[in-house]
């Protein structure tokens, strides 16, 4: 009984990590537009790239930085929008409040540092000074900098404040204190005390970190293989996000994460002729989106003159998608997962030749944010960079060129020495649209279609809605916990309503849905909740 308890808290513990994943998703999905317009609104107010149109006082100019500033609006409250997405992302009801819960106590959390360290800033070693190391304005309050770490440990608090005490029934006086109020009254006291640790523990916290940054940044190829090789591995399994994470939005090896200061800095990266490693090295460890269009069309190449004749249109079909969502908007989940649990083994060698080839791209000069797509790339690297460091990207591609060969003839030998089942290979591997696996299962029935009928097709493979525990999503996954798995059905309940795979982990489960993921989500959480009804001939 003891090992069984056990082991089901390990299955709790993984179900909350893979929530945690989810919930990051929502904040990040800001940074991506809101890069693009600041990296070309950089360009356009640049004179060497414009010309003087560009200077400064211009119409041109003045209208551009307007925009600028704008675009800056999700960078500079990155720690509110995090406080904000973890509670959206973990609360167990009543989200919506449970955000405002969070992003009201953490701002109370940062005045109570603000003012402790006001009045009793020399007794922990810092002088709140506008402009000092280690401080920065959230909100407009000046208080300790403690990045997106800080935002969600506190939201992760008020969360579970909120998990506690939103529903407590309070005698009918106290009535008006129940619910959000509540949780305000408890959070209250609770911000004043993580407030009070803070301001003793973050001061060396932040002496800790500078140590990481000058080790990681001079870890040199070492370190940048293996933090993209975990980013890539850890994909399946949603922590991942806890890889790339630090280093991208936090203070792992620059302050602010590599994202915010390079658009912070671009215009002078711009500006400079030494090399992109010399003038921002820790931007080695935002390369693992070259993976992203130079890796995953060898991959698919691979597929597709391994697979049998007759199934290679299939295999196109299939494929093509996916490596175009890759390529331009690097999210590769959706193409990762039509081989990844036919032939796992096969990504973790794609982990290692995407880490192999981040690491010769900065052997060979090339350093940046370059974590997305080629869209995102184009806008936040190459076109602003161009004048001066032309010779770093033309190198890139024909570096990526030999990647995609290489990527192609290691899965190609693979594929057909093990005689991998990838896409086309097996007569168990079959490709189906949505429409595909909806006509087949409406054969002498009424065709169901839109987001109710492929949540309803889920929830009924779950076991039915009493089987639902929790639900959540990232990028392209669905991400269930349930009360008893043994009620959860096979794959193939799954993959017939469009699902790509199936991630199960005892009680917690991944159902590889997809981008249209977040529809399928709400649609599923309605008729969980009872919000919707089940249409008709699912589940009868």
């Amino acid at each position: 009984m003891a090992q069984a308890a056990k082991k089901r808290e390990r299955r709790i513990g993984m179900a909350q990590f893979q929530r945690f994943g989810g919930a990051m998703l929502t904040p990040t999905l800001f940074f991506i537009f809101s890069g693009i317009v600041v990296a070309i609104t950089s360009v356009l107010t640049n004179t060497m790239i414009v010309g003087d149109i560009a200077a400064e006082g211009t119409l041109w100019y003045n209208f551009w930085t307007v925009v600028n500033s704008a675009g800056w609006t999700v960078f500079n409250n990155m720690e509110i929008l995090f406080a904000i997405g973890l509670a959206l992302g973990l609360a167990n009801e009543a989200r919506g409040r449970a955000a405002l819960e969070a992003f009201l106590l953490y701002m109370t959390f940062n005045v109570f540092v603000s003012n402790i360290l006001t009045y009793f800033g020399p007794t922990f070693g810092v002088e709140l000074v506008e402009g000092t190391t280690g401080l920065k304005s959230i909100g407009g309050i000046l208080t300790l900098d403690t990045g997106f770490l800080g935002a969600i440990f506190v939201s992760a608090v008020v969360v579970w404040v909120h998990n506690r005490f939103f529903n407590k029934r309070l005698p009918e006086w106290l009535g008006v204190f129940q619910g959000s109020a509540l949780v305000g009254v408890v959070g209250f006291p609770v911000m004043g005390l993580l407030a009070l640790l803070f301001c003793l523990v973050w001061p060396t916290v932040q002496g800790g970190i500078n140590q990481l940054q000058y080790f990681m940044s001079n870890a040199g190829l070492v370190g940048v293989w293996l933090y993209t090789f975990l980013e890539k591995a850890l994909l399946p399994t949603g922590l991942h996000h806890f890889i790339y994470s630090p280093f991208q939005y936090g203070p792992a090896v620059v302050e602010g994460g590599i994202t915010y200061y390079w658009m912070e800095h671009l215009q002078e990266f711009a500006a400079s002729s030494q090399s992109l490693t010399t003038i921002f090295p820790e931007g080695g460890f935002q390369l693992q989106g070259l993976s992203n269009f130079f890796g995953i069309p060898g991959i698919a190449l691979a597929f597709y003159f391994t697979a049998k004749k007759e199934n290679r249109k299939k295999v196109l079909a299939i494929c093509i998608p996916g490596v175009i969502t890759a390529a331009l908007c690097g999210i590769t989940e959706p193409f990762d997962y039509t081989f990844l649990f036919v032939a796992p083994a096969l990504f973790f060698v794609h982990a290692f030749l995407a880490a192999t080839f981040a690491t010769i791209q900065y052997a060979f000069g090339l350093a940046g944010d370059m974590g997305g797509g080629l869209i995102d790339i184009f806008a936040k690297n190459i076109i602003p960079m161009w004048q001066n460091h032309w010779g770093s990207y033309v190198m890139m591609f024909v570096i990526g060129a030999i990647s995609i060969l290489v990527y192609f003839l290691v899965f190609r030998f693979l594929i057909l020495k093990f005689d991998f089942k990838t896409p086309g290979r097996g007569e168990d591997v079959e490709f189906h649209s949505k429409s595909d696996y909806r006509e087949k299962l409406a054969s002498g029935a009424e065709e169901h279609a839109g987001y109710l009928d492929e949540a309803a097709g889920y929830l009924v493979a779950f076991g039915g809605a009493e089987n639902i525990d929790s639900v959540t999503n990232c990028m392209t996954r669905l991400r269930v916990s349930v009360k008893d798995s043994s009620l959860v059905k096979d794959d193939a309940a799954f993959t017939e309503w469009g699902a790509k795979g199936v991630v199960r982990n005892g009680d917690a489960f991944q159902v590889i849905v997809g981008l249209s993921v977040p529809q399928v989500t709400e649609a599923f959480k309605q008729l969980a909740d009872g919000r919707a009804k089940m249409p008709e001939g699912i589940g009868a």
